[in-house]
């Protein structure tokens, strides 16, 4: 069974030991290929189960990494890639802060997963991700309310490669029938939204990649 759209995994992902399951999860992945929008199953680790080739598509333009591809890892790609800006708009308030507030919940529920716990390992050795993780994002919470940090029916700016979207937004859907819950899985769907103006080109500064040396602007400097 194919568990991602556009390649091999690095790593391939177990698949359930029930047959009943591996039958439903094949013809799962024929309805999700019949959606337009970029939709993708994940497991409580982010761990990419199955994904559309909207969702590739989605990511065709980011680089390589050994750890924090898309059709990977969804969360360590938001955290870590440093592509991810060029996709996900607004990246870090709108995409990073909201994950990690998933991720500290996930590690409530599942501190002894070995998943989670080599991201958390990757977070703290990122002093980025650490300042945010345990400064900025007890903060953040507080001001923006528990509602932000929702993934169904968030409405998040997105730049897609293809120019019929260009610099758009999306309205994440969580449409996670019982079967995938039962599984532990979790379906989410991008719903794209027409571009907000017309594809043009435009001068502006090329953000840089983010390196150690910086920390998130959404989040106060640790304090030395």
């Amino acid at each position: 069974m194919a568990y991602q759209a556009g390649g091999q995994r690095s790593v391939p992902r177990p698949v359930p030991e029930s047959l009943e399951a591996q039958a439903y999860l094949q013809d799962y992945a024929t309805l999700l290929e019949s959606v337009p929008f970029p939709s993708v199953v994940l497991d409580h680790r982010w761990d990419v189960v199955l994904a559309n080739t909207a969702f590739a598509s989605l990511f065709r333009g980011v680089g390589p990494h050994p750890t924090a591809m898309p059709g990977d890892n969804f969360l360590r790609f938001v955290l870590f890639h440093p592509d991810a800006h060029t996709v996900l708009g607004e990246h870090e308030s709108r995409w990073c802060l909201p994950m990690l507030a998933h991720f500290a919940a996930a590690v409530e529920r599942h501190g002894h997963d070995h998943g989670l716990q080599s991201i958390r390992r990757d977070i703290a050795q990122d002093p980025i991700m650490e300042a945010a993780y345990r400064q900025g994002l007890p903060h953040w919470i507080r001001a923006v309310g528990e509602r932000a940090v929702e993934h169904d029916g968030a409405v998040r700016p997105l730049k897609h490669p293809d120019p019929r979207w260009g610099a758009t937004e999306c309205r994440v859907v969580d449409e996670t029938p019982r079967t995938l819950a039962d599984m532990g899985y979790t379906r989410l769907t991008l719903v794209l939204r027409p571009a907000r103006r017309p594809a043009a080109p435009a001068r502006r500064a090329v953000r840089p990649r983010r390196t150690a040396g910086h920390h998130l602007s959404v989040v106060p400097a640790p304090e030395v």
